[in-house]
């Protein structure tokens, strides 16, 4: 087929194949236009988005309340660098700590550069706060995690491909089990040099891994009682994903800082990312108290972009749009409802064996290996059918629509997804 016989979509595709790094392995649908739940494709075909830039696009595409606070900010100052005050970081600060029930925090742009300034951060208070000897702080992390690429990040995963020829690796990192609390507090009694444990409230890249209901509260009473920082990477997780502002206050299901959450399981570091900003500029935090976060001094860290004028409008507004329209509670109601209907087909379906998840970000597991290609291909039919998601780890696909779904619109994707199913049933 010659280029002027090709579609518009495989045109496209063609042209990032052949200039583009091939560091992604994209499901084969061009899109150009999203809005709410919804895109289109450079074809015209509409889909339900079930993925929602893994979990960036929470409050749903194009949102208006945000994108307009992103063309007015846009117009006036879009950056000055923090050589300079701006009017627009001071109020945000202020409104995102007393939002999430922090002292302070240190704005940056991706959710790696936040997991990274976490890992700073802890080991620099355990050498200043702590008393650990300077280059011996350890960080405690698990099998199975996914915190992002940086060479730091990926000298303590486990996902061979992620690791590969990548090396020299970076030291300071323990691993254990996920989920395991004897294997956390085995190494917090053995090692006297733990500066942190940097965790996952739920694996979402592992494949919608969710741990036992108390494993978070009793993470955090070990840290407690071992004076070691309690981490939680909630890039994926929080701003209402699982039915709660954060995964970490289970069942509080609450859309703001609350006096409840306190009893739950509440970070030292808090590091969000993704729909901090709706998805519509690059926005991440780190979070933490005055006792950790003020060992941080001018000229120790920092970044260019980080707490820009536009960020710092842009994730206001995305925030605003998380209490003003419910989504926590939507999240939560939607979620069990989800649950329990893939729950039902599955009693009687020989390729899904197991729906698992919490609030809106939930995953069907394959009867297939993890070689295999089976979820790939039910990802295309799936796209055929009207909805996008993608497989993980091989036999798992993760569905995570924006939360600003509703319930006859869930139904809707419910219905796909068995019809989808029904096709590779043996």
């Amino acid at each position: 087929m010659s280029v002027v016989e090709k579609t518009k979509s495989e045109a496209i595709i063609a042209l990032e194949n052949k200039y583009g790094a091939h560091n992604y392995h994209p499901l084969p649908v061009v899109l150009s236009r999203g809005e709410g739940v919804y895109v289109w494709d450079v074809d015209g075909k509409k889909y339900y988005d079930f993925l929602s830039a893994y979990s960036a696009v929470n409050q749903g595409h194009c949102h208006p309340k945000i994108v307009n606070a992103l063309i007015q900010q846009s117009q006036k100052l879009t950056l000055t660098s923090r050589a300079f005050y701006n009017d627009q970081l001071g109020p945000y600060e202020e409104f995102l700590t007393k939002y999430f029930g922090f002292d302070k925090v240190l704005p940056m742009n991706t959710g790696a550069e936040a997991v990274e300034t976490a890992i700073k951060l802890a080991r620099k208070w355990s050498y200043e706060v702590k008393g650990i000897p300077e280059n011996e702080a350890q960080i405690i992390v698990c099998d199975g995690n996914f915190h992002g690429r940086t060479t730091t990040i990926i000298s303590f995963s486990n996902d061979a491909n992620a690791r590969k020829n990548f090396g020299p690796y970076t030291n300071g990192f323990i691993s254990i089990p996920y989920d395991d609390i004897e294997a956390l507090e085995n190494v917090l009694k053995s090692s006297k040099n733990c500066a942190g444990f940097l965790v996952e409230p739920i694996q979402g890249e592992a494949g919608v891994y969710t741990p036992a209901s108390d494993y978070m509260m009793r993470a955090k009473a070990l840290c407690n009682k071992y004076n070691v920082l309690f981490i939680a990477d909630e890039i994926q997780t929080g701003i209402a994903r699982t039915g709660s502002l954060l995964a970490v206050c289970g069942d509080c299901n609450c859309e703001n800082h609350c006096e409840r959450q306190a009893t739950y399981a509440t970070p030292d570091i808090l590091i969000l990312g993704k729909a901090i900003s709706g998805g519509a500029y690059p926005v991440s935090a780190v979070l933490a108290n005055d006792t950790i976060m003020n060992v941080i001094k001018p000229g120790q860290h920092g970044s260019t972009f980080g707490g820009n004028p536009i960020a710092a409008a842009v994730a206001k507004a995305a925030l605003e749009v998380v209490a003003d329209e419910n989504l926590a509670q939507n999240a939560r109601v939607l979620g069990k409802l989800f649950r329990s209907k893939l729950n039902e087909y599955i009693k009687t379906s020989s390729i899904a064996t197991l729906v698992r998840g919490r609030g809106l970000l939930n995953a069907v597991v394959i009867n297939d290996t993890e070689e295999s290609d089976t979820a790939w291909n039910i990802c295309l039919v799936l796209r055929d059918n009207g909805l996008l998601a993608k497989p993980t780890h091989g036999n798992i696909i993760r569905f995570a629509p924006p939360l600003v779904m509703n319930e006859e619109q869930l139904l809707d994707c419910v219905a796909i997804i068995i019809k989808t199913l029904q096709q590779f049933e043996k």
